[in-house]
């Protein structure tokens, strides 16, 4: 058919998701008509079906329809926000770690990982301070809660990127986080399985368990305690959900510290323990893009060192995970 155009997939481009390969090359075909052309048959991946969640490789030949009228639509331009000096300084002082393919961040308390309602200031709109010499601006690879501190991973290239999301997706990652919880749990360590779903209340989202929800499982320990009024806690997520850790430790009967969404008014100690969320995405174990594994480690947020250090909890007392079980 005239108009028809084959394209094979780059080195740059291995691994990412059609429809992000169609954003990049194609920008001026809208999401929802590529929708449709998957829908219908009209792209092709190596002569097949495909959906535009589904993955590309390098060498994958990509089949695009006529664009017709599309090929004179102009991209709508997105502005990027000009960040200050001190902006740019305050980001850059957030690095654990970096290399020509992956930044590891220690995102702080209070700042959402991506835009949202009512949101103005958010981790993705500051991400062109960390480009660096790169022609690529760094992505995302996972999220964090807004009020979750911690290890986050960013890619710096569109292949590094796709190869870290696919770790995500495999499973291969490996998290853990480490919690201030309420009162002490009864067992040294534990599993937590729930079925989880998302509901509206006066207009926010927040997670519960239901039976047409979603399967989540946590594996936690307990690290050390004060008596029966806290307890620290080191959690491993085997799921991704939406305040998975937040709502497990509800459940279990010891909210975290501060998290007045899942555990009310009993989710706060007395005296002047911070009320802010004590949850710290502590380590991050990945395989790198180049081979190999790497483990990288947050240091606790300022509010949860102070509740360390008025609890008599030691950071250094701690032995790390071996990753490699």
């Amino acid at each position: 058919m005239s108009g028809v155009q084959h394209k094979y997939v780059s080195g740059d481009d291995d691994g990412i998701r059609l429809d992000r390969w169609f954003k990049r090359h194609f920008p001026e075909v809208p999401f929802g008509q590529l929708q449709k052309w998957c829908r219908k048959g009209a792209v092709r991946v190596n002569g097949k079906r495909v959906k535009g969640k589904e993955r590309v490789e390098k060498g994958f030949d990509i089949r695009i329809p006529p664009l017709g009228d599309l090929a004179d639509r102009k991209p709508k331009k997105v502005e990027t926000p000009k960040l200050s000096e001190y902006e740019i300084q305050e980001v850059r002082d957030w690095v654990l770690y970096m290399d020509d393919d992956v930044i590891v961040i220690n995102k702080p308390a209070g700042l959402p990982t991506q835009g949202g309602t009512g949101q103005t200031r958010h981790l993705d709109g500051l991400l062109d301070a960390l480009r660096y010499e790169s022609s690529h601006r760094p992505k995302l690879v996972h999220r964090l809660d807004k009020d979750t501190s911690g290890a986050l991973l960013l890619g710096r290239s569109p292949k590094a990127t796709a190869a870290l999301a696919k770790s995500f997706q495999t499973k291969e990652t490996d998290k853990r986080y480490w919690a201030l919880v309420m009162g002490s749990p009864q067992m040294q360590e534990g599993r937590i399985k729930l079925k989880m779903d998302k509901i509206a209340v006066k207009g926010h989202e927040r997670m519960i368990v239901a039976d047409s929800g979603k399967h989540s499982m946590t594996d936690y320990e307990v690290v050390e305690r004060a008596g029966q009024q806290t307890a620290w806690l080191t959690l491993k997520p085997h799921t991704g959900r939406t305040h998975q850790l937040r709502l497990h430790c509800a459940e279990m009967g010891h909210p975290i510290v501060g998290d007045g969404k899942y555990g009310g008014s009993d989710a706060f100690l007395s005296g002047t323990i911070s009320r802010k969320l004590h949850l710290h995405s502590r380590f991050v174990d990945f395989p790198h893009p180049a081979g190999g594994r790497m483990t990288v480690s947050a240091p606790l947020p300022p509010h949860m060192a102070e509740s360390f250090d008025m609890l008599g909890f030691s950071e250094n007392e701690y032995e790390d995970p071996d990753f490699n079980e």
